[in-house]
């Protein structure tokens, strides 16, 4: 493999079908999602609050964590305020592309293949940025939402499963509701 700088990247991931992550500088193709992934993506971009202030974003948006080098996509993800990008221009001037770098709410909807790496390695990639404030896991599997909260500089897990809500962005949201 060889080193890709970030405007590469967003010239290639432009031009390609297939998403891809930068991992220091390395290109990682992205696995497909499953229709059952889909749906629920597509069931809490709905659910998730959407205000003046905050906008809801699908998981064709790319996220950037500064600190890590690291270019990925979340199934959803929340930006209050003004959104900061980083992006990059070609020789001409014209955009490559640009990535949301100030997310405060992430979700991913858990698979069997990357589930490990969503709750352990991705969530210790998000924890570096400093906006963030709540990681969401939404299970496949079962009716299950798990919201990681930033407290100061420690996290707190709360779980809700079928028959009960739970908090995401101070809104309730009914767990049986993402998976009808």
């Amino acid at each position: 493999m060889l080193f890709t700088a970030f405007d590469e990247y967003l010239e290639l991931e432009a031009k390609s079908d297939t998403k891809h992550e930068r991992i220091n500088g390395l290109i990682y193709a992205m696995s497909r999602d499953t229709p059952e992934q889909g749906r629920l993506s597509a069931a809490m971009v709905r659910a998730l609050p959407q205000t003046a202030e905050c906008r809801v974003y699908s998981s064709d948006t790319l996220l950037y964590i500064e600190k890590a080098q690291h270019s990925t996509y979340a199934d959803a993800s929340i930006v209050c305020g003004a959104i900061l990008t980083r992006g990059a221009k070609d020789k001409n001037g014209k955009s490559l592309g640009e990535a949301i770098t100030n997310p405060r709410v992430v979700v991913e909807v858990l698979s069997r293949s990357a589930e490990q790496r969503d709750r352990n390695g991705r969530f210790a990639l998000f924890q570096q940025l400093d906006s963030l404030e709540e990681y969401v896991l939404v299970s496949q599997d079962e009716r299950r939402i798990e919201v990681g909260r930033r407290e100061g500089r420690s996290w707190s897990t709360e779980t809700r499963v079928s028959g009960e809500t739970i908090q995401i962005h101070g809104l309730d949201i009914a767990v049986d509701a993402i998976d009808a």
